[in-house]
């Protein structure tokens, strides 16, 4: 299956905000008219798909001019001037709420997982995101979780092998699903299990897992499974982190922290175009 390039997501989100163009503009606007657009911000934050917004316009009309101001990843604060757009008022206006749903989205992912990477500052636990994203968005909001500082899981499914709950039962045990899996996979792809249980982990451990998922367990149970696996695999605290205390679970010694949330329901940034 060949992936969604930006152009073609951009194409498909302007055909859909304007399957029969963009009626108020058209009949409003004169023919020519060249306006100047600012990028404000509206609350502090961290700066996440600014070339993206670039692109809409591009994609609408080659004459309009965008200068950025600031880069993805930098932080931002409240009335700071984040790009000008310059060029063609109608075309402006026709990709203006691509543009902003873009960048504000993008940027509510950044900074949700900035406030995550601090959180977690100096323990060693790097903050990782998941497949839980946003249909036809995940190539640019794993692109925001790096920008956060955030460090990216498997892109999707064929990058490594994550032996889940399902995949347990269906495979009829731990043992049974890695060793298929490893004699199946290339040797360059890691090998993952999810276990819930202690006599899971041990069972993983012995099947020669490459990383051990501790699925929702206390803080507790977490530091006693870090102090079992001894660095044999990698460990990952997953299971509604973004409602846990990161600082807390990732003092418990484990290497990674996964957080669906980072990109399944953030809050996108304020930010505002006002001619």
């Amino acid at each position: 299956m060949k992936e969604l390039t930006l152009e073609q997501l951009i194409d498909r989100a302007l055909l859909e905000d304007a399957p029969g163009g963009d009626v108020t503009t058209l009949s409003t606007v004169p023919e020519g008219k060249t306006i100047t657009g600012r990028f404000v911000a509206k609350e502090d934050g961290i700066l996440c798909g600014i070339d993206v917004a670039d692109a809409v316009f591009a994609r609408l009309s080659d004459k309009i001019k965008f200068d950025k101001k600031k880069e993805d990843g930098d932080r931002f604060q409240k009335g700071d001037l984040l790009a000008l757009v310059t060029g063609d008022a109608r075309a402006i206006l026709t990709g203006e709420r691509v543009a902003l749903n873009l960048l504000q989205h993008l940027s509510g992912i950044a900074a949700r997982t900035r406030e995550a990477v601090e959180q977690v500052a100096g323990t060693g636990a790097k903050i990782v995101d998941t497949r839980k994203t946003t249909p036809g968005l995940r190539f640019l909001e794993k692109y925001a979780v790096r920008c956060g500082g955030g460090t990216n899981h498997r892109f999707g499914l064929s990058d490594g092998v994550l032996i889940k709950d399902n995949h347990i039962a269906a495979a009829g045990g731990i043992s049974e699903a890695v060793e298929r899996a490893k004699s199946s996979v290339p040797h360059t792809l890691k090998i993952e299990v999810e276990v819930e249980t202690f006599p899971q982990l041990e069972e993983a451990l012995a099947a020669g897992a490459d990383i051990i998922m501790l699925d929702n367990m206390s803080v507790e149970d977490m530091k006693k499974a870090v102090e079992i696996v001894a660095g044999r695999a990698l460990t990952e605290a997953s299971g509604n982190m973004g409602d846990r205390d990161l600082r807390q679970v990732a003092e418990t010694g484990v290497d990674l922290i996964s957080i669906g949330a980072l990109t399944h329901s953030v809050r996108a940034a304020d930010i505002s175009l006002k001619f």
